[in-house]
């Protein structure tokens, strides 16, 4: 008999075992991912300062998960709120940057029979960490998708798309023939949801904030189906209704810029009408006529995307996620974005913290 030291346990087994368990361990290595190169931060702050690209080794890929490698992740505002430090859920640092994105599959575990190397697949709910060359999760994370799809696309439908379909969907029923009204209407939210009514045979009232080259950009917007699409300024009137023309008054509307812009969006509403929070761009608060309540009895509610999945959603977003994608891929739902190389990631950021001007959203890819 021989003795084998493991750890802090010794076992006796007999020679001839002994070599069947040598070979039995070659026969069934480990299976390990490539190294990854991933944007890091190790404490909160300002993202352009504390992030940085560094190298992971190779992790083992255990039999219940999967290897991917990933194709696009975008810049989210959230990401950067997550960075600084002040965004409500986040990951302690050290942490890698990201929240969605798409990947195709490397490598699956011994175990894992839903996903196959070449499928393309996003983290669904999102996952924190998607801004690295490669990622080793467990398969019930990843959500198989179609290929045909832009990456750009798949790399964003998650956060932005599903919120506007969510808030169309979660407040107000809404009819063909009826109206909404939203601020930020140049954000990916924005253009979602202009998009997603009119698809629901919803017309949209449209508030944009004082720009140069704000012609064009109501143009831009048009062609995605806006009705009306009017700068801050052009609100600046006691009876905003007459601007409607032949929409009805909104019974919903949609704030991610609070202060000024916010109360815009309540004068469009007709009584009983609801408005509904998901940002708050300008960091100023939202203020409220006592006659808003009163007269027109309007509702004030919030809407936090990764509430809703951590409730009830997460069951039901992947059919979700599936019929944006195959909007985006009809053609009937899109919106700017701007791809980027991995290489030039801080460039990249520094277009997403507003650096450089007016940017389209910014998506990296690896």
């Amino acid at each position: 008999m021989t003795t084998v030291g493991f750890g802090l346990r010794s076992i006796s087994v007999s020679p001839q075992p002994l070599r069947f368990a040598r070979n039995h361990v070659r026969a069934f290595s480990a299976l390990m991912s490539p190294p990854s190169k991933a944007v890091v931060y190790d404490q909160h702050g300002p993202p352009d300062k504390v992030t940085r690209i560094v190298e992971i080794p190779p992790v083992e890929i255990k039999q219940n998960e999967v290897c991917v490698k990933m194709l696009a992740a975008p810049i989210n505002p959230s990401d950067i709120n997550r960075i600084e430090g002040v965004y409500p859920v986040r990951p302690q640092p050290p942490a890698v940057g990201g929240y969605e994105g798409v990947g195709e599959v490397h490598a699956v575990g011994s175990s894992v029979n839903t996903f196959s190397p070449g499928d393309w697949v996003i983290p669904s709910p999102p996952s924190f960490g998607t801004w690295q060359t490669y990622i080793v999760k467990e398969d019930s994370v990843w959500h198989k998708i179609n290929k045909h799809t832009p990456v750009e696309y798949a790399a964003t439908v998650t956060v932005n798309p599903l919120t506007a379909f969510r808030m169309l969907q979660d407040f107000v029923q809404l009819n063909s023939g009826d109206a909404v009204v939203q601020n930020g209407a140049t954000s990916i939210v924005g253009q979602c949801v202009l998009q997603l009514a009119r698809h629901q045979g919803v017309g949209s009232i449209n508030i944009i904030r004082d720009r140069a080259g704000a012609d064009q950009v109501k143009e831009n917007l048009k062609k995605l189906g806006a009705d009306e699409v009017f700068t801050e300024s052009q609100l600046e009137m006691k009876n905003v209704k007459d601007l409607l023309g032949n929409l009805p008054e909104p019974a919903l509307g949609f704030n991610c810029v609070g202060g000024n812009a916010a109360t815009l969006v309540l004068k469009f509403l007709r009584n009983g009408g609801t408005m509904v929070t998901y940002g708050g761009m300008s960091k100023k608060p939202i203020t409220v006529s006592t006659s808003s309540f009163i007269f027109k009895d309007l509702s004030l509610r919030g809407f936090w995307l990764q509430k809703w999945m951590s409730a009830d959603g997460a069951k039901e977003c992947r059919k979700m996620i599936d019929h944006l994608l195959d909007l985006m891929r009809e053609g009937k739902l899109k919106y700017q974005m701007e791809l980027v190389p991995f290489k030039d990631f801080h460039l990249a950021l520094e277009k997403a913290l507003g650096k450089h001007g007016s940017q389209p959203k910014q998506v990296i890819t690896f």
